[in-house]
């Protein structure tokens, strides 16, 4: 059966849940803002599409990982995180719902978790980190989102896909029978 798929950040979520999760933990760890400027250019690429799955994995990660036990809390933080930011989803979104939507995102997987759990929301394919270790298990960006979902429901149709970012979510347009790009709340159909 042919499912909705959604990105995350920038289209349901109004921002970047990912950057607002970093100064989340600058709050809390004033020692994290020595990887600011770092953090703030890898995005900016990212969103122009100039940064490459091996070199998030090469130069990205291993600053994350670095220090992830000693910052991530990752059963509290969560909800203390979408209590504040919750209402940062988009009406847009709380329109489209349905009950078997899937939530494709490189967000990581103990933050987006409990919002999906707030929303209603079943299925989503994230970036995985190891909770015991705080390694990065799974980059979900650009051509692994299209991995992660063939993996996981093989050749189900997306009958509907919806992003803000037609570069960085190419193969999942090509692969979707209808595609949409979200800005702030408007929709514009591309496919």
């Amino acid at each position: 059966m042919p499912m909705n798929v959604f990105d995350f950040d920038n289209t349901i979520y109004d921002g970047e849940s990912t950057l607002d999760l970093f100064f989340f933990y600058i709050v809390r760890k004033p020692w994290l803002i020595k990887n600011l400027l770092t953090i703030l250019k890898a995005f900016a690429r990212y969103k122009k599409g100039d940064v490459s799955l091996t070199e998030v994995i090469e130069h990205y990660v291993p600053i994350v990982e670095k220090d992830a036990l000693r910052v991530f809390d990752f059963e509290n933080d969560p909800k203390v995180f979408w209590d504040k930011h919750e209402k940062k989803i988009k009406p847009l979104y709380k329109e489209l719902r349905s009950d078997d939507d899937l939530i494709i995102t490189a967000s990581p997987d103990f933050n987006i978790e409990e919002i999906c759990r707030r929303l209603g929301i079943r299925h989503h394919l994230t970036s995985r980190v190891d909770r015991e270790t705080g390694k990065i298990l799974f980059v979900n960006i650009r051509e692994n989102k299209i991995k992660a979902y063939e993996e996981e429901y093989g050749d189900i149709p997306i009958e509907n896909f919806y992003t803000d970012s037609p570069e960085n979510d190419a193969l999942l347009i090509e692969k979707a029978n209808h595609a949409f790009v979200v800005k702030k709340n408007t929709l514009t159909q591309i496919k």
